[in-house]
Formats: C-alpha cells, structure tokens, sequence
C-alpha cells in the first residue's frame, strides 16, 4: 500500500536520538532549547515553546490569551477536532466560519460577514483561529485587519505549514497573529513522533505558556510569591500542565529540521506532476494563492462527481483496494457527534460539507519514487475513466 504520507527517518536522525539516549538527560536537557531555537532562526520568530503535541500547544495559547468561559473562538470547520478542542477546554464556547471554495482555508470575506453580525448581537469572538490547510496559509494580512477592526486575537494553526511561506516570509513567523501552532506528527513535514511548538513574539505569552507547560511551576525568584527557602526551591503560582517534549524527541526534530526546505522543494515537485498528470481527468487538482508557498503536506483532489460514474465512497474503496492509500481531509467538525449535540447541523457550513463530500487526498511524501507516483496516477486514471 502507498500511504497518503509518512515520515522519513535517516542515520543522521537515529544518531541524533542515540546520542540523546546515551546523555546524562533524555528530558529536561539541552535538547528541547536547542530545537526550540532552531526553529525559531529558521521561521524568524522571536520565541519558540516545543511541547508534546500540536493539541496541546493550541490549548496553551489559548490559557496564554485567557480564553475561559463566556468566551468565543471560531475556527474552520475543514480541520482536525484539536482547533476547535481547545476552546472547550478552556470552557468557552466553539463556533465556524465557512471556508474559501478554492482554498479551502477559513474564508475573510465569510469572517467579515460573521463579524459584523456578530457586532450587532453582542457575541464577538476572543480567538480566531485560521487553519492553514494542506500547508497553504490563510490569507493573513486579510484576517489580522479584521482583528484590528474587531479586536479579537489569533491563533494560526499552522500544524500542517511548517516550511510554507506566506508574503516571502515563513509560516510561523507570527506577523499577522499572535501565536502560530506546528504539528511534528509523523505524518507532518518533519517529526518528533508526537510533538508541537507554539511561537510568538510576544514575550509576556511566551512566558505564560512556558509556565503552563511545566505544571505552573517556575524556579525565578521574581514570578514566586516570597524569597526562596533554598537552591532547591520552587512555587507552582499557576495551574499547568505536563506538556513537555522530551530531549529524544527535540534531537529528532531539530536533525529533521535540517532537511526541511529539500523535502518541501520535494513535496512541489511531486505537486508539479500531478498537476500535470491529472489534468484531464474528471477532477479538482489544488488551487495555490499567489501570495503563498504551500508546505504542501497534503495534496486534496475533488472529484467531480456528475462526470464520474462512481460514487465517492466507491472511488475511495476502488484506489485502497488497489494499493493506493488515500485519505480524506476532514470531517467538518460540526458533523461530529460532540459538536451535533451542541445543536449544529448539516447546511450550516455548505462549502465545507460541499468539500468534504467530494475530496481525496493522494499521497505525497518527500520519499515517493517516480515508480509509485506513476502508479497513483495509472490506478487513478483507470479507476476515473469510462
């Protein structure tokens, strides 16, 4: 079977681990700053926190910005549960803006709409979280006028876009928000095998989230409440979390980061001849916005179903049981069962269920031979053909 996406993993990662693994700390060391500074230079942001998944970070910034009850964030209803998660976890509430029909991204001009509504019932959003979905970035510069004009805060989830870039500088560079989110699941660009980072350039929530990550515990005299017992002091003034990444995780990490920019050229590569070697065929190949460089972590197609014989769900069957692994990405979120119960229901977002029902994604990974990309293409155009 041809997976949708998978990691890849070099001698110089298990080196990076061993060496780790044969230090006098596998958590709590060198290895975590080490990885956070890194990605930091490489995105151009002034503070990186790595933790032990993208969900957590997401939940760490939204305490960083005081999101609690009575509160609204609005996120895309086209993502994994985890965007719009964290807002429950904080016990606000969760609400969606419809997505741009080419991109696929959260739309501004749907935002726009939502907000001045919004306005005039008294039920602006805290948090606006814009999900940038295959690795092409929102439209940023749009969505952070909003936020002037609106005054909420926002959070990208940048979990599929390390390596993207949006207007020449990288995702994650936080120019139009305040916290942007990473993902390092093995699927993602580069991995940790679970892992996050949350970035800002922010001091004051860099330091909260540091803070949250580890328990709320905090060994500087200046955040303790009176002058240390002793060298071995220290006060939990906050209630946290354990959500620390581990040394061995931030050694792989910080050795896949060195490969990063090769395997997203890769990904654009292997975007480049599908482009191509789909056109024709009765379906949607990715949009990219001009001012974008899309990471590229997925490459969603969608089926035009009128011209094809076959349903949806039979197309997907026919290419898996031909050894094409292909997915779909996502369930919009307020089809689920958890979120149904919250009372929405199907029509609430029509392009985001519009989507779903017609997308696949094909596999795309920096380590897809020409032989298995031929393949895709072959098993497709046969299973889509008269």
């Amino acid at each position: 079977m041809i997976p949708y996406g998978r990691q890849e993993i070099s001698q110089e990662d298990i080196d990076a681990v061993v060496s780790v693994l044969v230090s006098d700390y596998l958590t709590q060391g060198p290895a975590v700053p080490r990885f956070e500074q890194a990605v930091a230079s490489h995105v151009g942001v002034q503070y990186a926190l790595a933790v032990n998944s993208a969900t957590s970070a997401l939940h760490l910034a939204c305490r960083a910005l005081d999101l609690g009850p009575g509160d609204w964030l609005w996120t895309s209803p086209i993502t994994f549960v985890a965007s719009a998660n964290c807002a429950l976890y904080c016990g606000a509430q969760v609400d969606f803006v419809d997505i741009d029909d080419r991109s696929y991204n959260l739309c501004p001009d749907k935002l726009a709409a939502k907000l001045e509504q919004a306005e005039r019932e008294g039920c602006l959003p805290k948090i606006v979280v814009p999900v940038h979905m295959c690795g092409q970035s929102c439209d940023m510069q749009a969505i952070h006028e909003l936020s002037q004009r609106y005054g909420f805060r926002i959070i990208e989830d940048a979990s599929h876009a390390i390596g993207g870039k949006y207007q020449d500088d990288f995702v994650g560079a936080c120019r139009f928000s305040d916290i942007a989110i990473f993902s390092f699941h093995p699927v993602k660009i580069i991995t940790t095998a679970e892992g996050g980072m949350a970035l800002t350039n922010d001091r004051k929530l860099a330091d909260q989230m540091a803070l949250l990550r580890s328990h709320g515990i905090t060994r500087d005299p200046e955040q303790m409440t009176h002058e240390p017992d002793g060298p071995w002091y220290y006060e939990q003034v906050a209630l946290g979390y354990n959500y620390r990444l581990t040394d061995i995780q931030a050694a792989l990490g910080h050795s896949q980061l060195q490969r990063l920019d090769g395997w997203v050229l890769r990904r654009h590569e292997i975007k480049a001849f599908y482009d191509q070697a789909l056109a024709g065929l009765p379906l949607t190949i990715p949009w990219q916005h001009p001012d974008t460089w899309s990471a590229l972590h997925l490459y969603p197609v969608r089926l035009q179903l009128e011209r094809i014989s076959l349903s949806h769900r039979q197309v997907f069957e026919e290419l898996r049981a031909q050894g094409v692994g292909v997915n779909v990405h996502y369930i919009p979120v307020h089809l689920q069962p958890y979120y149904r119960s919250m009372g929405f229901l199907p029509g609430d977002f029509p392009l985001a269920e519009r989507y779903y029902a017609q997308a696949i994604t094909l596999p795309i990974y920096p380590g897809l031979s020409e032989q298995h990309l031929q393949r895709v293409v072959s098993v497709l155009t046969g299973v889509l053909g008269p």
